[in-house]
């Protein structure tokens, strides 16, 4: 199988964007503006609300959940899954476990979260948290599962302690993984912020999506839905690069 060039991976981003924003206009045009706006409409929109202090106010908000639960997520699901990698027993009884828990859809322990941790900040960091910690344990286990036991031998032969293993054997070659399951619950632990944001918050960009649904400012909803979403794919594609520029050293 041959690698792609970055030529024709532009290329591909290239086309993709333009059959979006086709298809974009073409819901806009069968439905109209009661229901969604069009894509230079959005646009316009999203250029004059990143300008407003009220935006600003919002995304900082947000940023601040986000921050924290990622930081929670990154910290808590890699120690976790390098604990259960190295575990076997242990990893292998808590793996389906954790595939199982991450299949259950998170808006049903809403309620719970609500009850342990109250309205606010605390609720919107937990509800990212448990969105985006699972992939990150789950990618961490296996990636240590699956090291090379060459190289767990050859350490041991060279009589290196367990500081000077982890660093020079464990980190170089489970680090890769661990960047795909930050890439992976990057995007999740989003996803939980902006849900906590929609179902109890007065502030945030969830909030902003949800008030200007109420208010039936389709214009509003839209360009932030746009925002947040061209966020996510930026910070996507650097984690990608990142993930792959470690991989191939």
């Amino acid at each position: 199988m041959t690698l792609r060039s970055p030529s024709e991976r532009a290329v591909d981003a290239v086309v993709l964007f333009v059959l979006v924003v086709a298809a974009w206009q073409g819901v806009y045009r069968y439905a109209g503006e009661t229901a969604i706006t069009s894509p230079l409409g959005t646009l316009r929109r999203a250029s004059a609300l990143v300008t407003t202090a009220n935006f600003w106010g919002h995304a900082q908000a947000t940023a601040s959940a986000f921050v924290a639960a990622l930081a929670i997520a990154i910290v808590t699901g890699t120690v976790l899954g390098l604990v259960l990698g190295r575990e076997r027993f242990a990893g292998d009884v808590a793996e389906p476990i954790l595939v199982s828990l991450y299949a259950i859809p998170k808006v049903t322990l809403y309620p719970l979260i609500l009850l342990v941790f109250g309205l606010g900040l605390s609720a919107k960091v937990a509800f990212g948290v448990i969105h985006g910690v699972i992939p990150v344990i789950l990618f961490t286990l296996g990636a240590v599962k699956n090291i090379d036991p060459v190289l767990l031998r050859t350490s041991r032969v060279m009589r290196l302690t367990a500081w000077q293993t982890a660093a020079t054997v464990l980190a170089p070659a489970v680090l890769p993984e661990i960047l795909s399951g930050v890439r992976v619950g990057f995007s999740l632990t989003l996803l939980g912020v902006l849900i906590g944001e929609m179902f109890a918050s007065q502030r945030g960009l969830g909030f902003l999506i949800v008030n200007g649904m109420s208010l039936n400012d389709v214009p509003l909803t839209t360009s932030v839905i746009l925002i947040v979403v061209t966020f996510a794919i930026v910070a996507n594609g650097v984690l990608l690069a990142l993930a792959g520029r470690v991989r191939r050293r």
